[in-house]
């Protein structure tokens, strides 16, 4: 597979759904030209005429909002609570959350709504996060059928009619096309997106995770075949979506970045849980690229830097592994970084990765050309 970068972005076309097209951009620098023309105002206004609608059924709880206690879902919070809805605010409980995301996830809370803070049974959640890395390479399949079913299930439990999400990252980083629906989270959008591998909670049951040990992990119509149907709706497709101004709003309510960058380049992302950094860092031996390059993407795409000024970043940051990280999740998951790292080796992606004649692996088609290895 030979490696084709955006001319644009830092992104290759072997990052999941997403398509280098004819200009030489990637899908998700041409969607940005797409969201540039969108009229703003009217979206809004649109999302006060659901607002009105919802509130007219006058319910317990208008919505449920999808919560981290991370810049993007304080924002959420934050929006919504302005519009005059009354959500109850529901959470994955990492097995590894952060200080600071204690912290942030209290703060949001203390905006003044009602929460959930839902723990899956630990035992079959450390056993699904070790089954998941030795099948796919991937730690993060538990966080995301958690973090994907929990709401919509006690959603239709309560008969809450919305569920609303933050950004669409279909929208903001893959291919998601012009045609689909990009207001909700449909059952489409979460096969193709979910980061599940294309895996549900049924394809993990085994005499080491029964089903009635799995329940968190099962969406909501699989025990009750009269069920309510709540809607998931992208709040990021009624207000324009950007990782710098939701911070900035967030912060204002009281929201905590990190002294330093967990992974990536943002300081104020991916804080709130300590294995997210190992799901990103994993995605340089399957695609050659790590969190960095998604962030500074977003920024050249906000005109907030050059490209040449994002690979100079690069350069100077380095890729190095999160070992502190990886040590916490080898204790948590009773297995040894010699053994972590034999894992990883397995899902080295071969047709992108090549070893030179002093048998070290390298990236044949790189993004830079004298990279060190």
């Amino acid at each position: 597979m030979k490696l084709i970068w955006c001319k644009n972005c830092l992104l290759p076309n072997s990052r999941p759904n997403l398509i280098i097209e004819k200009n030489g951009n990637c899908s998700p620098c041409n969607n940005i030209l797409n969201k540039n023309k969108i009229n703003w105002d009217k979206r809004e206004q649109e999302f006060s005429k659901l607002v009105k609608k919802i509130k007219s059924k006058k319910l317990r709880y208008d919505c449920i909002i999808p919560v981290s206690g991370g810049k993007d879902s304080t924002w959420q919070t934050i929006k919504c609570l302005e519009h005059g809805l009354n959500p109850l605010t529901v959470t994955w409980r990492s097995p590894q959350r952060t200080k600071i995301g204690q912290e942030n996830l209290d703060n949001l809370i203390s905006l003044g709504v009602d929460h959930i803070d839902w723990t899956v049974n630990p035992e079959i959640e450390k056993k699904l996060t070790l089954e998941s890395y030795k099948k796919f390479g991937a730690i993060a399949i538990p966080m995301h059928l958690a973090m994907f079913n929990i709401p919509l299930l006690i959603a239709s439990h309560f008969r809450i009619p919305y569920v609303i999400w933050g950004e669409n990252s279909a929208v903001e980083y893959g291919n998601f096309s012009k045609k689909d629906n990009q207001k909700i989270l449909s059952d489409k959008w979460y096969k193709n997106y979910g980061v599940t591998h294309n895996t549900k909670a049924k394809d993990w049951v085994s005499k080491n995770l029964p089903k009635k040990k799995m329940s968190s992990y099962f969406d909501y119509k699989s025990y009750e075949k009269k069920h309510y149907d709540p809607e998931s709706i992208f709040l990021g497709y009624f207000f324009k979506w950007d990782p710098n101004e939701t911070y900035e709003i967030s912060k204002k309510f009281g929201f905590k970045a990190g002294n330093t960058a967990r992974t990536g380049f943002y300081k104020f992302a991916d804080i709130d849980d300590y294995f997210i950094s190992i799901h990103h860092w994993l995605k340089w031996y399957k695609f050659g690229f790590t969190r960095i390059f998604d962030n500074l993407s977003l920024e050249i795409r906000n005109n907030r830097i050059s490209r040449e000024k994002a690979i100079k970043i690069i350069r100077s940051n380095g890729l190095k592994a999160p070992l502190e990280d990886i040590k916490k999740f080898c204790k948590y998951t009773n297995i040894s970084t010699k053994k972590f790292f034999q894992i990883a080796e397995k899902f080295r992606n071969k047709a992108i990765w090549k070893k030179n004649k002093n048998k070290r692996f390298y990236i044949r088609d790189f993004l830079i050309d004298d990279w060190k290895w």
